[in-house]
């Protein structure tokens, strides 16, 4: 049981991190090629709820609220969804070395979008190709697993693998087969991850769908501390561990589902932030949840100003969250502070 100056510290980490999210939001904000002053920003802000004299230029209202403001608060929500659900997947499964494709997800959602950019010209059709197929090879691996008997979570996990095998082979005949002067670029550079296409009106549906997702496990995060304790513990104390389980997976898959419909193919957000999650306040859900919440989306809102900032062509978020979180994550094991405990 933790002392009470455990708790105080704990709470303040939270409280650092919750404050730490808005000033990530302003400083993201202030950083691009069109160069934006911090009191023209507040007056762009504040006459969103107060009738004040518009004094900047209209270009200048467009870069701010149709491109970065709308980035910014994607790069907020797909970082936030990744950590959390990689948290929760390394607990339920009792691994630290699962992330949020564990089940197949992200072959999955690329096949999808890879095939909505091969047969149309994306928009819509991308995210919903890319959600569609995400949630069916989550589905498969499901199914899958309720056909052999043995350990459940041993077996969901191999399930998982087996799909995303299968959906990877399918995405590669696709890049196979796509024309190498138009469709193949776009799917490659949509695999990469990236968060430019991204637009208020992408975010009018999903922003609801994120918020919901994660106000739901936030909710039932001690419910997740039982499902981590291991099937004979959580059945001992009253869970329904196929059902409580079944529906986590569920709404874990959407929200990586939706972040990949997004952002493309984001790597190490949802191994490496959990770790870092639980060095800093533990292995508790009801403390992991928040601070992953905010630790993945101020995560995900730095490396996006590093894409755009850089250089004169924008990175790739897949390439410059590979290259910070393979030497990090290796960094962990050897000095093992990761404080695994399920």
């Amino acid at each position: 049981m933790l002392k009470p100056q455990g708790y105080r510290r704990e709470f303040m980490i939270e409280a650092v991190l919750a404050l730490a999210v808005p000033a990530s939001f302003i400083l993201s904000l202030l950083i691009g090629r069109y160069g934006i002053p911090v009191e023209t920003l507040c007056k762009m802000l504040f006459s969103t709820v107060f009738p004040l004299e518009k004094t900047w230029p209209q270009t200048m209202e467009t870069v701010f609220f149709q491109i970065r403001l709308p980035r910014i608060t994607a790069a907020f929500f797909v970082g936030a969804s990744l950590s959390v659900s990689g948290a929760i997947f390394q607990g339920i499964f009792k691994n630290p070395l699962v992330s949020p494709d564990i089940l197949g997800v992200s072959y999955g959602a690329g096949f999808g979008a890879a095939l909505a950019i091969l047969l149309t010209n994306g928009g819509y059709y991308l995210q919903f190709s890319a959600i569609f197929f995400g949630m069916l090879a989550v589905f498969a691996a499901y199914m899958m697993a309720r056909l052999f008997k043995g350990a459940p979570v041993l077996v969901l996990v191999l399930s998982g693998i087996i799909v995303g095998a299968f959906f990877q082979a399918l995405l590669s005949s696709l890049k196979y087969i796509a024309d190498p002067y138009d469709k193949l670029p776009s799917i490659i550079f949509w695999l990469m991850g990236s968060l430019s296409r991204v637009s208020a009106e992408d975010l009018s549906w999903t922003m609801p769908v994120f918020t919901a997702g994660m106000g739901v496990l936030y909710l039932c995060r001690w419910r997740i501390n039982l499902l981590a304790l291991g099937d004979d513990e959580a059945r001992a104390l009253g869970v329904n561990t196929s059902l409580e389980r079944g529906a986590v997976i569920f709404v874990c898959t959407l929200l990586s589902c939706l972040a990949v419909c997004l952002a493309g193919t984001i790597s190490w957000v949802g191994l490496v932030i959990p770790h870092i999650g639980r060095i800093l306040v533990g292995s508790d859900y009801r403390r992991l949840l928040p601070t992953c919440i905010s630790l993945g989306g101020i995560y995900l809102i730095l490396i996006d100003n590093a894409a755009r900032a850089l250089t004169m062509n924008e990175i790739p978020l897949g390439i410059l969250t590979s290259i910070l979180g393979a030497p990090f994550f290796a960094a962990l094991l050897m000095r093992r502070r990761a404080g695994w405990q399920g």
